[in-house]
């Protein structure tokens, strides 16, 4: 089971090395998200070996009651090509779909899913966490499939070895549902006011801010290796 997060965030004991660890803030409707995702996936699999890697969900789109795709549709449609021409991230033709044909669409977006199903899958890979951001994006903006949906994770339970019906269990426990939401409560509490954000953690007491928004690899690997270096670190 993954650390605890909010303890990991808030202390650490007194004199206890720890091991420096990036908080990634970010939600799986986030289309910003979705184009730092090649960036993050990318220096964490460089990381890996000398930082620890968190992924907070932060909870963008809850709304009191569903609303339709079509709410949000006609600001995406612009919004996702600025997404692509900054990032070269490529949204899917399926996703592309029900932006453009929002009164034809079933979609009723929001994060409260996903960040279910994160928290579910921290138990199994709490250092896979990453990864399964980024497959969660491109099932999403790409494939097309509709994270409110249960069934829109089934395709990840085998390529992460995960027990399916244990799986859907947790998904429908109120109990992880709670969770979550501390999860996002734990985000605003880190005064994250945008997706993405990044921090870096290398003492009880010392955070650095890498990114608030989307950043390019080179960018955000400079500042990495000088927060890193700062701290002997690399």
């Amino acid at each position: 089971m993954g650390r605890d997060l909010r303890v990991a965030v808030e202390v650490v004991a007194e004199g206890i090395d720890m091991t420096p660890t990036i908080y990634y803030c970010y939600d799986a409707y986030c289309g910003w998200c979705y184009g730092f995702s090649p960036v993050i996936s990318r220096i964490f699999q460089e990381y890996r070996s000398v930082i620890a890697f968190e992924v907070l969900s932060g909870g963008m789109i809850l709304p009191a009651e569903p609303q339709p795709i079509g709410v949000m549709a006609g600001y995406i449609q612009k919004a996702y090509l600025t997404v692509e021409e900054r990032t070269g991230i490529r949204f899917g033709e399926d996703w592309r779909w029900h932006i453009f044909h929002p009164e034809e669409s079933d979609w009723y977006p929001s994060s409260e899913k996903p960040a279910i199903a994160m928290g579910v899958f921290r138990e199994y890979h709490p250092d896979l966490c990453v990864p399964f951001s980024a497959e969660l994006q491109y099932a999403l903006h790409y494939e097309g499939r509709d994270l409110t949906d249960d069934e829109a994770y089934r395709h990840l339970l085998a390529k992460f070895e995960i027990p399916g019906t244990e799986f859907y269990q947790k998904l429908r426990d109120p109990a992880y549902k709670e969770k979550a939401y501390e999860e996002f409560a734990l985000v605003k509490q880190l005064h994250v006011t945008g997706f993405p954000t990044v921090f870096l953690q290398v003492s009880d007491t010392k955070f650095y801010l890498l990114t608030r928004g989307y950043t390019d690899y080179t960018t955000f690997k400079n500042s990495l290796d000088k927060a890193l270096s700062e701290m002997h670190l690399r």
